[in-house]
């Protein structure tokens, strides 16, 4: 869709909250005035107002060119060769005023873009470009503008940006006192909530995370709703997010490559929060090529990498980069997620992260091929008891996590302290793992060894503190890739198992193996 000239976009600026900032922030980078042809993008996650930002700028400087067009939706309307075909003759047409030029194919089009509008000082705003084919048919180049013009793109991958703008504009979410009042716009019809509703409006704000699409979606759903409405709708909200929000993100998914897709639903299942240099060596042999994939899904504004602290398993301050995704795009990634099985059926997903859903799984013994991961966070809530042999039908299972949440007790130096609310049943000759796992940590498991038929090439890390085993495995066995091996707090260790082939171990952690009685020689020094 286009528009023409000194369009009024519906008063762009009434009840527009934090607009007025972000536009002179822009304003400030185009230098509107100078000679020079000036190409902006502006990117930003879905939802985040990037098509309403330009249309307010569009509105407010497009009279100091001779000639200005504002094209929307460019991803929803080229969906084939003539649709984009179509944009550039109205573009030409928009721009040089005269609708009778006679032009066939995309190419004359292109043609006459670059060679009668390069005497023009226009503004043009190519609005949700999702292609580098729509960029090179309406606007490739700098000399195809008069001096003095500028071009304004909005996207949401800041990647393709770069190769053809000279400036870029990354789009924040609004802060608390914004997106409060952005709610309040929406959900009270003024900028402040009434006063009853202050703790409800502030627990949807904090949940939206500063997403001005959420945040007009979740006021509009509650104006004029009774206060038992509104604690039933925020308790569904955080549980079933509004659908209208979710395939707006889901855009952006959709986009991504195959693996890129499987990185994003890791980090949203299991890795949200995490430092990067704590996990990078898993996703490394989950095999994402963790450097170039995760950049990729920074620039799509899928996650963020921010400087922070943290400390690690061993209680040791360090500073690190951490992953971090909003909300909504969790509860988007776990929703494709669960869709994968027909029949609501958590063992026919392929990653379990909730407690509820694990214990369901490994109770009833309904685990598939499908399962890649799975993370139980203990101590549970009530007593449980789980079957041991549930892990057999699950032979491609990459990552299994079975650890211990409370700090306090992490570090307790004998089992029983150890709450965990659980106790394992089941056949040990019939305990089977999956060859493919690259992560096992399992706090306080239940048997004497791992299964001799065991055998992954792909082990990268094996946590098991506050186990009951007595030797790890017996003879010689061949872990190629296995840098970590943690067996603290393991009181019934009597001998370490026989290393030889295990030519890449870095760590060995042995501490509070208070039986430990033989050491092999084959363990050497651990690097």
């Amino acid at each position: 869709m286009i528009f023409r000239g000194l369009v009024n976009f519906s008063n762009a600026s009434k009840g527009l909250v934090g607009i007025e900032s972000r536009a002179e922030e822009i304003m400030s980078k185009l230098c509107i005035g100078l000679d020079d042809v000036c190409f902006l993008g502006i990117h930003g996650m879905g939802g985040i107002g990037k098509t309403t930002l330009s249309k307010f700028i569009y509105e407010r400087v497009s009279h100091q060119f001779e000639a200005s067009c504002f094209i929307t939706s460019i991803r929803e309307e080229t969906r084939t060769d003539y649709d984009l075909f179509y944009l550039q003759k109205q573009l030409i047409s928009e721009i040089l005023m005269d609708r009778e030029i006679n032009i066939w194919n995309s190419y004359g089009a292109t043609r006459v873009i670059a060679n009668r509008l390069r005497n023009k000082k226009v503004l043009i705003v190519l609005d949700d470009v999702d292609g580098e084919k729509q960029l090179k048919a309406l606007a490739e180049s700098h000399d195809w503008f008069g001096q003095g013009s500028r071009i304004i793109i909005t996207r949401r991958d800041r990647h393709l940006l770069n190769r053809f703008v000279d400036i870029t504009y990354d789009v924040k979410v609004l802060n608390v006192v914004e997106a409060l009042q952005l709610f309040s716009l929406k959900a009270f019809k003024k900028p402040r909530p009434e006063e009853n509703y202050v703790q409800l409006s502030m627990d949807i704000v904090n949940y939206a995370q500063g997403l001005p699409l959420a945040l007009e979606v979740f006021g509009s759903l509650l104006f004029g709703r009774t206060m038992d409405e509104w604690k039933s709708a925020k308790d569904l909200l955080k549980e079933n997010p509004n659908a209208e929000i979710l395939d707006k993100l889901k855009i952006s998914y959709d986009g991504l490559e195959d693996l890129q897709q499987k990185l994003f639903l890791d980090i949203a299942c299991f890795f949200n929060g995490a430092f990067i240099e704590d996990i990078k060596y898993k996703l490394e042999c989950f095999g994402y090529y963790p450097d170039f994939n995760m950049k990729v899904l920074v620039d799509k504004s899928l996650i963020t990498m921010s400087e922070g602290i943290f400390v690690d398993k061993n209680l040791i301050i360090m500073k690190g980069r951490m992953l971090q995704m909003h909300d909504l795009l969790r509860k988007m990634g776990k929703k494709i997620v669960r869709c994968e099985s027909a029949k609501e059926e958590p063992g026919e997903c392929s990653r379990l992260w909730c407690n509820k859903d694990v214990i369901h799984v490994l109770k009833n013994d309904s685990g598939t091929d499908a399962v890649r991961g799975i993370v139980l966070k203990l101590p549970l809530q009530k007593e449980e008891r789980l079957n041991v042999e549930a892990f057999a039908k699950m032979k491609q299972l990459q990552m299994l996590q079975i650890s211990h949440t409370n700090i306090v007790s992490r570090f307790s130096k004998a089992r029983n302290d150890l709450l965990t609310n659980l106790e394992w049943h089941g056949d040990p000759s019939n305990f089977m793992l999956s060859n493919e796992l690259c992560v096992i940590e399992w706090w306080v498991y239940p048997l004497e060894s791992l299964p001799a038929s065991f055998q992954s090439n792909k082990l990268v890390e094996l946590i098991m503190p506050y186990s009951s085993i007595k030797q790890l495995w017996d003879g010689r066995k061949s872990f190629d890739k296995l840098k970590h091996i943690d067996l603290s707090h393991s009181l019934n260790l009597i001998k370490t198992p026989d290393l030889s082939g295990v030519p890449n171990l870095e760590k060995l952690k042995l501490s509070y193996c208070t039986n430990l009685s033989k050491v092999r020689r084959s363990i050497g020094f651990p690097r």
